[in-house]
């Protein structure tokens, strides 16, 4: 789908190919995926900064149609990697849905995402929420402002409808997390009822990210957990208020990752290196000197081939800035970060939290132990991989020793109360406990049987 860039290549010919003798790459030529969402931005940069071709990887990049095709086009290797929802090679691995060993060396990004509602529910809204000297709303918005609007439709005979990207996507969990903070029931899943729905209070289901706002202005759902341009584009289009962003939410919470078969990791390690380095070196190209290359990176994305959406649109959030309602445009600087924070790697306890929530809410339908969260996390996330990478690039004095975390053990320290809306704190190395401290959700031995939860 891509052009090669010839000019560039003819650049950097000769240290590509030095590069690809001391790898002794095993494949050289790849396709990877994506979805159009701003958090694609470090494979866009490694391909238009031409470090993959530093690293002698000659790269096409392709839009995927949606996740499903995306994963499965890993799987079935029409794709060597994509982009992909951190909770995908989780959920391929354990088998919940399509069954295949992924795994990520790299982690995409942090934060990113938001919650946007209709004109109509945000007018419903306002008079719940408390407001500043100046009048504008206080942020972060709890989803408590959002009850005595479910209760009004409920009482009118109609459901709360509202839409998340996949059933393994951060934005599903992301949006379960504001709703049960807030005292409402998103509801379960069971191994006989896929549809998450439960016993649900708001009823969530999947919209492809590009149609959301389509289908929020459509009025098929009332509001949707997306990740950027597509909140930001509501604002624009007049049809919706985000109420709340992820990073308001959970303080640097992670987002996506880079996918492969654990197949293509065993056949070509120094290929999958390879293209580590590349990303590495395009997350940090990202976040070097305070954002400064981000309008340049504005206008890459916004390229037909990559996001597609308005400059203005996709500059709203990627640019240290994000827009709630119209006039209303708030500093938040980390609102995508790339590579400050460690976002790059690929820490265990991340993996922990998304499986936490896949029990939480009854994808995974028994209860297990810490112990096998943990194998897990390990057998999917691997950081082996992505330090080995860092330690090559800072030999060649492409990258700063202090950037990386060298000494880890694979698990960030907590995270604290004050960094999350409903004040729980989290600590990767005690799923379960984590999970008997939420009010909301299966713990211990609960399971989902027919429409109650029991045990």
């Amino acid at each position: 789908m891509r052009r090669l860039l010839l000019g560039l290549a003819a650049t950097t010919a000769l240290f590509s190919q030095a590069s690809a003798e001391l790898l002794d790459l095993e494949k050289d030529e790849l396709k990877f995926g994506f979805i159009k969402l701003t958090d694609m931005a470090p494979l866009a940069v490694a391909y238009e900064q031409g470090y993959f071709l530093d690293e002698g990887l000659f790269v096409t990049l392709e839009a995927q149609a949606n996740w499903k095709v995306l994963l499965d086009g890993v799987i079935d290797g029409q794709l060597d990697g994509a982009h992909m929802l951190a909770g995908q090679p989780l959920a391929a691995t354990i088998g919940y849905g399509t069954e295949a060993h992924i795994v990520t060396p790299f982690s995409m990004d942090l934060n990113g995402n938001g919650i946007t509602v209709s004109n109509e529910v945000w007018d419903m809204m306002r008079p719940h929420i408390p407001s500043m000297e100046d009048g504008r709303p206080q942020h972060p918005i709890s989803a408590q402002a959002l009850v005595p609007v479910i209760e009004d439709f409920n009482a009118k005979g109609e459901s709360f409808n509202m839409g998340m990207v996949f059933p393994v996507s951060t934005h599903n969990y992301e949006l379960r997390y504001w709703l049960a903070a807030g005292g409402i029931n998103p509801g379960y899943y069971s191994p006989e009822n896929i549809s998450g729905q439960i016993g649900a209070d708001v009823f969530l289901s999947v919209t492809p990210p590009p149609q959301m706002p389509a289908t929020l202005e459509a009025g098929t759902i009332h509001g949707y957990c997306v990740g950027e341009p597509w909140n930001q584009q509501a604002v624009f289009k007049g049809i919706g208020v985000p109420v709340i962003t992820d990073y308001q939410l959970w303080k640097n919470n992670p987002e996506k990752v880079f996918g492969l078969t654990d197949g293509f990791v065993e056949e070509n390690p120094n290929t999958t290196k390879a293209v580590v380095r590349a990303l590495i070196r395009a997350a940090m190209w990202l976040d070097e000197n305070d954002n400064a290359n981000r309008p340049a990176a504005v206008e890459i994305l916004s390229r037909p081939e990559y996001v597609g959406a308005d400059q203005d649109v996709i500059a709203n959030s990627m640019t240290g800035f994000f827009e709630f309602e119209k006039g209303d445009k708030r500093d938040i600087p980390d609102f995508n970060v790339f590579f400050r924070h460690n976002a790059t790697y690929p820490y265990y306890s991340d993996a922990i939290w998304y499986l936490t929530q896949m029990r939480r809410w009854g994808q995974i339908a028994e209860p297990k132990s810490d112990d096998w969260f943990k194998e897990v996390a390990a057998s999917v996330y691997r950081p082996d991989i992505y330090l080995e990478a860092a330690r090559s690039l800072v030999e060649d004095d492409l990258a700063n020793e202090a950037d990386f975390p060298f000494d880890s053990d694979g698990f960030k320290a907590p995270t604290p109360a004050a960094d999350i809306i409903d004040g729980i704190p989290f600590d990767g190395r005690t799923p379960n406990a984590y999970l008997e401290s939420l009010p909301i959700g299966l713990k211990g031995t609960q399971t989902v049987v027919g429409d109650q939860v029991q045990g």
